[in-house]
């Protein structure tokens, strides 16, 4: 249910809040306090993080643009070329090659949690964490972002965490999975 801790869980995951007691492991390493750009975790959001004015392959080059050290992030010769290459090919992945071009706001819905997950993985994360990726989506599409989404489970030997409310999509996509819930208080 709605404010069980679902995304909170995945904020503590990333490293973006610390746990207010316990522990987090990444198998046997504790990264509790390990910062998130540290932490080789990806996370997609409920409401993506894209830059309106950039096209979307300047989006996902962009995330090579921000592991670079320095003050700017900007990408020069040989190292442009080589993230522009990187994002074209994550960009077919995700099946947007025929839209390079094109700003975030002229995509579907779809389209844009493909954008989000291509800048996400570009990155190389060992673990993804999405937060309801799929809740805004029609049913046929969202039929392609579960597709979509195990096959780059498999290819890139992906630890996932998702959040759903959707029991169905939960069991079709999980192997494992965790079931939340508030504490209840009931009259007697």
């Amino acid at each position: 249910p709605s404010g069980c801790g679902k995304t909170t869980l995945l904020r503590m995951l990333a490293g973006f809040i610390d746990p207010t007691a316990g522990n987090i492991l990444f198998g046997d390493k504790e990264v509790t306090h390990t910062p998130p750009n540290k932490r080789n975790t990806g996370m997609v959001f409920q409401s993506y993080a894209l830059w309106p004015h950039m096209t979307v392959l300047e989006n996902v080059v962009a995330t090579r643009g921000f592991q670079k050290k320095g003050v700017t992030g900007y990408l020069f010769g040989s190292d442009k070329k080589k993230a522009v290459a990187e994002a074209k090919s994550m960009l077919e992945q995700v099946g947007l090659t025929h839209v390079f071009n094109k700003y975030p706001n002229d995509l579907s819905g779809g389209m844009r949690q493909r954008l989000a997950i291509a800048q996400t993985l570009l990155a190389n994360p060992r673990v993804l964490l999405l937060d309801e990726p799929f809740g805004a989506l029609d049913p046929g599409i969202r039929a392609e972002m579960h597709e979509l989404v195990l096959s780059l489970w498999k290819e890139h030997q992906l630890t996932v965490f998702m959040v759903t409310h959707d029991l169905k999509e939960g069991f079709y996509l999980g192997t494992r999975l965790w079931v939340l819930d508030k504490v209840r208080h009931d009259p007697t």
